[in-house]
This record gives C-alpha cells, sequence and structure tokens, in this order.
C-alpha cells in the first residue's frame, strides 16, 4: 500500500502537468506512453523483442509524431494502415523462418490497442473546448473504477465475469455505471456555469461519455484481464510500482478517450 500511494504522488502531479500543459508536451506523453504500452503488450505475448515489434514500433513512432496530419488528413490514415499492414506481410515472406502469425496479429494489434487508442487523450486535449472537456475522459474510467469498488464492497452479491476477475460484481458494475453519469453530468454543470460552451449541449455530452465511457472502461479492464490470464502474467509491466505497467494503469482511459473523442466530433459543431 505504501510503494502504491508514494507512486500515485509522483505520478498524479506529472499527469496533471502533461494534461493541462497540452500541445508538444502532450504529444511527447503520449507518445512515450504508447510506445511502452506496445511493449508491455508485446513482451506479455512473444515474451521478447521480435522483428515484427520493431516494425510496429516504427509505424507508431511515425503515427505519433505526425498524428495530427494522420488523422486529420482521411487517406494518409488510410496510407498510413495500408502501408503497415504491408510491411509487416512483407516481413513475414522474407523472414517466415523466424516469425509467424500470432507475431504478426500481436504487432498490428498492440499498436492500435497501446498507442492508437490512447493517442485520442491528445485528440481530445487539442479539440474544439478539449481543454475543459478532456478531464471527462478521466472522470468516467476513474469514476466508475470507485463507485463499482464502493458498490461492489457494500451490496456486491452477485459475480459479473468470475471467470476474468473474481471480485467484480453485477451490483458493482452497476453501481460504477451510475457514479460514473452522476460525476460526468456534475462535471457538465461546472462547466455550464463557468465555462459554458457556445452551440453545443454540454450535459447531453457529459452524460453520454459517463454512460457509454463507464461500460467500455469496465470491457476494457475485463478484456486487459482476459489477455494477463491467458499469457500467464499477473501485470503488464513495473513502470509504476504498486500500480502496474501503462496498459495496467490506462486501460480503462484508453476506452474512454476515444468514446469522448467521437461523442464530441458529433455534438460539438
Amino acid at each position: 500500500m505504501k510503494t502504491r500511494i508514494i507512486s500515485a504522488l509522483v505520478a498524479l502531479p506529472l499527469l496533471l502537468f502533461i494534461v493541462v500543459s497540452g500541445g508538444l508536451w502532450l504529444h511527447l506523453g503520449i507518445a512515450v506512453l504508447g510506445l511502452v504500452g506496445m511493449y508491455e503488450f508485446n513482451k506479455a505475448i512473444s515474451k521478447e523483442v521480435k522483428g515484427t515489434h520493431m516494425i510496429a514500433y516504427l509505424f507508431a513512432l511515425i503515427y505519433v509524431i505526425f498524428i495530427d496530419k494522420i488523422i486529420y488528413t482521411s487517406p494518409l490514415f488510410s496510407i498510413f494502415v495500408s502501408l503497415f499492414t504491408i510491411a509487416l506481410l512483407v516481413y513475414s515472406v522474407l523472414c517466415y523462418q523466424k516469425t509467424n502469425y500470432v507475431e504478426i496479429v500481436a504487432a498490428f494489434f498492440g499498436f492500435f490497442y497501446a498507442c492508437f487508442l490512447l493517442s485520442h487523450v491528445y485528440l481530445v486535449r487539442e479539440y474544439d473546448h478539449g481543454k475543459l472537456l478532456i478531464w471527462l475522459a478521466f472522470i468516467s474510467a476513474f469514476g466508475c473504477d470507485t463507485g463499482a469498488y464502493f458498490t461492489g464492497y457494500f451490496l456486491g452479491k452477485r459475480k459479473l465475469c468470475p471467470a476474468l476477475s473474481p471480485k467484480k460484481t453485477i451490483e458493482g458494475s452497476i453501481g460504477g455505471i451510475i457514479t460514473s453519469v452522476a460525476l460526468c453530468l456534475l462535471y457538465g454543470v461546472w462547466i455550464n456555469k463557468y465555462y459554458p460552451v457556445a452551440n453545443a449541449n454540454i450535459l447531453l455530452l457529459c452524460g453520454l461519455v459517463g454512460l457509454a465511457g463507464s461500460v467500455l472502461s469496465q470491457i476494457g479492464d475485463l478484456a486487459a484481464s482476459s489477455i494477463k490470464r491467458q499469457v500467464g502474467i499477473k501485470d503488464y509491466g513495473n513502470l509504476m510500482p504498486g500500480h502496474g505497467g501503462v496498459l495496467d494503469r490506462f486501460d480503462s482511459v484508453i476506452m474512454t478517450a476515444p468514446v469522448l473523442y467521437y461523442i464530441m466530433l458529433f455534438l460539438i459543431r
């Protein structure tokens, strides 16, 4: 417990600084976290660095450096994904004795899971009113976790998914969703009062993020547990002692950030 608290006290101010600063600092932070997350995932699957991983790291680096151009120019994203796929296929042909389809698929999936999804934190922060709305990704994820924990502790009886997470309960899951929606709506009320956003229904946006984000954050947590159980590890890494690695700590945020971003695309003009 002491180790967890110390790690949190060190990591939280750093996280706040990076997110509040935005721009280059957030760009660099997401790049580092995305690449570390990919390394954790690939190591969990293959136990060592493979040629397919190096290709994935290269394309991830290209993606995070040119993320603004790649994301906001649709043909470029299609070209990027096509070249990434082709590079892995070429490697599978040239080095067919050194690799297999599992490593190739894992390298491809690892990029989208650990880097692409997490990069939506940057995309939200740099979008219109992102400086205010980015916090919804964290409120939804961490609010759900906290609400689920306490609701499950006091009221939990029926197991949600005992094969993956024996302590999670249906009551806790529902409590997490309610807590997430409530906190997001309260944040929306605060925004409307002090920083009103023209031409956008902020309460609707916050409510949708709280609902969809909390559901998907729980799926993200269970999916991470599923992968770890299948490969026989407890944590993806030890970047934060007591908390695990990037994927252990941000498995919920990598689900809530994309939800927030795409809801913003539809509701903010």
